[in-house]
């Protein structure tokens, strides 16, 4: 949290992603099949001052009549001047139970660890309710909120800060065309110490059936962080994402 890191200046180095096989069953239905994308993107900058950061993500998902399950992993890493300035690594997995055609309940579990973060890492496990308030073929808009626990350790030193959270999730969707799609989540974890926010703003742009181009606007923040540490970091990318 002490830089703001930057995926896509000086004319980022763009790479396929990699991907994952769709496991299908036997007897699966097109609502029953795990889907899902994979995307990478690198930046490089020579000259004054030598930077490399990488960043990706995937992500994959699956729906059926009764239940929404999604997981997914992203990391990033960078180093300027051959000095590491970023390792961040994130897991998580969401399983919802079907209510009625636009509610569930949902239970959640994410890992994060980051080396230049207040944080060393933390786990956070929640269980709450959800809407699905627009589901079209053109849009989509999803909202979560429950309680949860969060076990957190500080950066270096022997400290754990475990406390209740209050979660709450958002997901949007438009098609702007039938190439183009705008995106954003937010995720909030509040706690009573610290409240843990995280925005992501897009557009993703294809260019093949499987392969597309997306640029974010990532925004981190925490409440309370050590002295002489920013609150808020941001990370902008450009990434190739291939779909599966």
């Amino acid at each position: 949290m002490r830089t703001t890191l930057t995926a896509a200046t000086a004319g980022p180095l763009l790479v396929p992603a990699f991907a994952a096989a769709p496991a299908h069953a036997d007897d699966a239905t097109a609502s029953d099949v795990w889907t899902g994308s994979g995307e990478l993107g690198l930046a490089i900058a020579k000259g004054n001052t030598d930077s490399q950061t990488l960043v990706g993500k995937l992500g994959i998902a699956k729906e059926t009549a009764r239940w929404k399950h999604s997981a997914g992993a992203a990391f990033l890493y960078g180093k300027s001047d051959d000095e590491e300035n970023a390792r961040r690594y994130e897991v998580f997995a969401n399983s919802g139970y079907r209510l009625g055609e636009h509610s569930y309940v949902v239970g959640s579990l994410r890992n994060e660890r980051d080396h230049f973060a207040p944080n060393e890492y933390q786990w956070t496990a929640s269980a709450g309710y959800g809407i699905e308030a627009i589901k079209n073929e053109t849009t989509h808009l999803t909202f979560e909120a429950g309680p949860g626990y969060r076990w957190a350790k500080l950066q270096d030193v022997r400290v754990h800060n475990n406390e209740a959270v209050l979660r709450g999730f958002m997901d949007f969707g438009h098609r702007l065309t039938e190439t183009t799609e705008l995106f954003n989540t937010l995720l909030i974890e509040a706690g009573a110490d610290n409240t843990f926010a995280r925005n992501d703003f897009g557009v993703k742009v294809k260019m093949t059936d499987a392969l597309a181009l997306k640029a974010g606007f990532e925004v981190r923040h925490n409440t309370d962080v050590p002295v002489d540490t920013k609150r808020t970091d941001t990370l902008t990318t450009v990434n190739v994402v291939y779909g599966f």
